[in-house]
């Protein structure tokens, strides 16, 4: 116990934020599985084996792989190990993201692709009745026929403004709701929530 509480003291000073989980009412599996709910990135497990080799035993959560660790080593390279799990994750919710980001300057796009479950950029007023009804006739209901999956769905909103515009707007641009002839103010970052 004690080399467990020296552990999260020396990685606390290493500026990592650590704790111990000292329950001897649950199996080590049970506490694995609830810190990974948690969200830990890194679990770092130390047991008399590990004690005798001087070494530390950690598995990152975003793709279980295990390694070893020196025990005097630890906290540096668990800063560069968290470093590099965090960079993982961001690329792979980036490439994520932009697989399911649409730019659209038409009605009939901007509907398709909200039933990708995309989000959408698209050239918008601003007004907030028009907002009003983009989100109703975005909006899917129980009896549509041409949906692929039954079940009603909220329409679109507004999420942000991004303050870098995908692009120039241009004269010959309108608002994305077909009934609205304002001109855009902006391009609009737009959603659904499910």
């Amino acid at each position: 116990m004690d080399s467990c509480k020296q552990l999260v003291d020396d990685l606390v000073k290493g500026g990592i934020r650590a704790e111990g989980d000292y329950r001897d009412n649950y199996s080590p599996g049970w506490k694995f599985n609830h810190w990974e709910l948690k969200g830990v990135p890194i679990r770092v497990e130390l047991g008399p084996k590990d004690m005798s080799r001087g070494e530390v035993v950690a598995v990152r959560r975003v793709n279980g792989d295990k390694r070893t660790i020196k025990r005097e080593a630890v906290a540096t390279e668990l800063a560069a190990l968290l470093e590099q799990t965090h960079t993982e994750m961001f690329e792979k919710a980036t490439k994520e993201r932009d697989s399911r980001l649409s730019l659209v300057n038409k009605w009939e796009d901007f509907v398709a692709a909200l039933e990708e479950k995309h989000i959408l950029l698209a050239p918008f007023c601003g007004d907030i009745p028009c907002e009003d009804r983009i989100k109703g006739d975005s909006a899917k209901t129980d009896d549509d026929p041409t949906a692929e999956v039954k079940g009603p769905a909220m329409g679109a909103k507004s999420l942000c403004i991004p303050f870098k515009q995908p692009r120039d707007l241009t004269k010959e641009d309108r608002c994305i709701h077909p009934a609205c002839n304002n001109k855009p103010k902006f391009i609009t970052l737009f959603g659904r929530s499910y």
